[in-house]
Order: C-alpha cells, then sequence, then structure tokens
C-alpha cells in the first residue's frame, strides 16, 4: 500500500509558510514530531532543500512506510522510533543543542483510521486496539473491561467531553460482566442504545465522543502534548519556529495555554524596566487558532477539525 495514495497532509501550504523564514539557512534542522506516512515530512524536505529532517513517530508501521517514502532525500532524513514527548532525549542522542522549526500533527494519523484491524474508527467493526505502538501498553478493549467504573466514567468525561458518560459507563459495566468487549460494533450498538433520542439526532455518530476518550487514555496522548510542547519550545533556537495542528479543544488548549505563557511578560507589576528574564520568550505566529479553508475541507474531510497555531522564539530561557 503505497502511503502517497493514503494520506493527504492537512493544512500542508499553511504550515510550510509558518515555517519558512527559519528554514531558508543552509544546516536548519527541523523536526516533524508526528511522522505518520510523511506527507508533511515529505513536503518539509521538498521545500527547503538545506534543511536537514528528524522525525518521530511511536508507530513502527508508520515508519516503515516513511522510510520509503523519504529514502530519495537519503541521510537528510533522519526516522527515530519514539513518542514525541521524548524530543529533548532524542536530540540529546543524536547530538543536536538546538533546532530552527518543529512541527507537530496530533491525533490519530490517516493510516490508522484506515486499517480496519487497528480499531480506530467507530464506523467498521474491529477488534478495540487503538494503540498507536501496538508493540506496548494497554488495549482498549482492556480499559473498558477492567477500569472500574468510576475511573470510565472520569475517562469519558475528561477526555470525550461526553455529557452521558454515567449512563454509557452503566451499559458497559452491565456488559462486561456478560462478555468482555472485543470489537468495536458491539460498543458502538451499546452507544447507540444507551443515549437518549435527542442526544442521538445531532453531532455525528454518537460514539465519537467515547472512541475519541479511548484513544486519548491508551495513548496517554494529553499527557505527552503536555510534556511535549514545552519540550520542544525548550529546544527551539532564536528564531526558530514551531507549527502545532490540533484535532479537538483538549489539545489545543493545551497548546494555547503553552504559547501564550511564552509569549507573556512574566514581570511583577509597576517596574519602570522590565529585566531580561522577565522578558517573553515567544512571539505568536497566528492570531488564535487558524481553519483550514473550505476548499481544502471539501478535498479531505480530516481536515475539518484541525486547529493550527504557531510561535517564534525570541529570546534564550533567563537563567
Amino acid at each position: 500500500m503505497s502511503s502517497n495514495a493514503l494520506h493527504v497532509p492537512v493544512m500542508l501550504h499553511r504550515c510550510l509558510d509558518l515555517l519558512a523564514p527559519a528554514l531558508a539557512e543552509p544546516g536548519a534542522v527541523v523536526v516533524d514530531c508526528t511522522l505518520g506516512l510523511g506527507g508533511h515530512s515529505e513536503a518539509l524536505l521538498r521545500t527547503f532543500p538545506a534543511a536537514r529532517l528528524i522525525a518521530l513517530d511511536r508507530d513502527t508501521a508508520a515508519l516503515k512506510l516513511s522510510a520509503e517514502r523519504l529514502a530519495p532525500y537519503g541521510d537528510r532524513a533522519t526516522l527515530v522510533h519514539a513518542v514525541y514527548d521524548e524530543l529533548p532525549d532524542v536530540l540529546d542522542r543524536l547530538g543536536v543543542p538546538r533546532v530552527q522549526g518543529v512541527l507537530f500533527d496530533l491525533g490519530v494519523s490517516s493510516m490508522q483510521l484506515d486499517e480496519a484491524d487497528r480499531g480506530f474508527a467507530y464506523a467498521q467493526d474491529a477488534p478495540l486496539d487503538m494503540r498507536m505502538d501496538q508493540s506496548t501498553g494497554i488495549s482498549a478493549a482492556e480499559v473498558l473491561n477492567t477500569y472500574p467504573p468510576g475511573e470510565l466514567v472520569r475517562v469519558l468525561r475528561t477526555y470525550g467531553e461526553e455529557k452521558f458518560a454515567r449512563k454509557i459507563v452503566e451499559v458497559v459495566v452491565r456488559e462486561r460482566d456478560q462478555e468482555p468487549f472485543r470489537n468495536s460494533a458491539r460498543l458502538v450498538e451499546l452507544i447507540r442504545n444507551a443515549l437518549p433520542q435527542a442526544a442521538k439526532r445531532t453531532g455525528g455518530n454518537p460514539a465519537k465522543r467515547t472512541f475519541q476518550a479511548l484513544r486519548i487514555e491508551v495513548n496517554g496522548e494529553l499527557k505527552s502534548v503536555e510534556r511535549a510542547i514545552p519540550g520542544a519550545v525548550s529546544r527551539l533556537a532564536v528564531g526558530g519556529r514551531i507549527a502545532v495542528l490540533a484535532y479537538h479543544s483538549l489539545e489545543d488548549r493545551l497548546v494555547k495555554r503553552v504559547f501564550a505563557a511564552g509569549a507573556a511578560n512574566t514581570a511583577p507589576p509597576g517596574l519602570p524596566v522590565v529585566p531580561e528574564r522577565y522578558q517573553p520568550r515567544l512571539s505568536l505566529l497566528t492570531r488564535g487558532a487558524e481553519l483550514p479553508t473550505e476548499a481544502e475541507v471539501a478535498e479531505n474531510r480530516r481536515a475539518a477539525p484541525a486547529r493550527l497555531r504557531g510561535a517564534q522564539r525570541i529570546r534564550e530561557e533567563a537563567p
């Protein structure tokens, strides 16, 4: 299966525009923290011929496909099996103290959604796995079958923003006592039956929020994002730029918080002159979160929920 056939990179041209001023110089290093099927990475290598790419992914299948796609670029591309919050460690191992560009494309890759046996998509029956790295961690089925009811309610409310979390969990617990959950179709049907009629008339598939919550829990996504964005900012050279694509409000809120903190003056009120250590470290490159165009959403429906934020490093950390 060709990775090119599978993957339409989201908001590609806008991401390239945001990063471009930092990547024109020879020797610039750009990190794609979410390699996936390599669409953004290939465009970065093609658009910035003087730049070197370091790309991370936790999914070994994605790394294999992307290695084939990026092979023509030879040693300009370094692919690493790692979760994106491990970026500082990866850079230390590679002997790269600072980078000029960082890109995050958070969420689920096209390959993971399109391969039925991964269990990410609620539209087709599949084993309830949802692990981005299938060599480690617990599956979505294990979460459903083993978590105490109160913990399941927390997961659905916190990560899925599911108003009917308690009602869904009551049915899950009753059903799992009869037979453990293994496949997605049974869970989708159970959720459909558990929700009030009014709730099923709006907002797309009623299982969407539960599947999002399980995926985030299984992969520790929000915890990783919480560590990853500050970690990436800390390794940006002055003048370096970061662009982050998020796909739901929980991720986007975390990104917004880190960027806003970095762009803030932290001096106590009333100082006549603001010392260097209180000056902002970041300059925001986007006004709020930018959205995909209608034309892009028409071409690639998976772009619809995307929210893009960018920032530039304008000074070093104060000692």
